[in-house]
């Protein structure tokens, strides 16, 4: 278990943070399965976005600066997942690892509406097969970012999706599949959910939200 000693000065902030909104750390990792020590830590709070779910989310992942190639803004982002309690930790810690390693070894943030995978069922049973990146929108707007001393953590939320879900992102877009998401709101911290029935807008709405400017990722945070 990870201590609050053991995090370092330079996360303490962070930690404030989530536990302002998650609840205090419980539980936390900082080796994976074969003891070796990962570049930053997971952690596990009891609260997520509601009754009954948790949340795990990466801490100090933010110490690595990568650049977005959209816009040559450096970023600087936590990994979050919302889950079930009765799933318990599960394979989710070694998710979010595999995905925070994989950032660093790209050199490059996920952004909104960046889809990872698929790459098979998440856990056992499953039709969610891939992850979605989007904006923490569960929770107050103030959640979704933590100054620091001299720069700004992104909060990071990977949803699961199902394969036809991320097909649906890949060809549509994901304003497009944001709106849908709005419309069906299905519980996205269910692992077991049923994938979305989902059907392309129209050219006139694609055209009208276009115009709106609502296809645009956000200045400041996952852009």
């Amino acid at each position: 278990m990870i201590r609050k000693a053991e995090v370092g000065v330079k996360v303490m902030g962070l930690v404030e943070h989530f536990e302002k909104f998650l609840g205090q750390i419980e539980v936390g990792w900082s080796v994976d399965a074969d003891g070796r020590r990962m570049p930053f830590q997971i952690v596990r709070f009891p609260q997520g976005s509601g009754p009954g779910t948790i949340s795990f989310a990466t801490l100090g992942l933010g110490r690595y600066p990568l650049t977005s190639p959209n816009s040559d803004i450096e970023i600087r982002h936590e990994l979050l997942m919302l889950a079930p309690e009765s799933l318990g930790d599960g394979v989710l810690p070694s998710l979010i690892q595999q995905v925070g390693e994989e950032t660093i070894h790209s050199q490059r943030p996920l952004l909104r509406g960046d889809v990872i995978g698929p790459r098979g069922p998440l856990i056992p049973g499953s039709q969610m097969e891939a992850l979605y990146v989007t904006l923490p929108v569960y929770f107050p707007d103030e959640f979704a970012t933590c100054e620091e001393e001299d720069h700004t953590i992104v909060i990071a939320w990977l949803v699961p999706i199902s394969a036809s879900e991320a097909h649906y992102i890949v060809h549509h877009g994901w304003a497009d599949f944001e709106d849908r998401l709005v419309e069906q709101d299905p519980d996205l911290t269910d692992l077991g959910r049923q994938p979305m029935l989902l059907q392309p807008e129209t050219e006139h709405e694609s055209t009208s939200r276009r115009r709106e400017g609502r296809g645009d990722r956000q200045p400041g945070a996952l852009q």
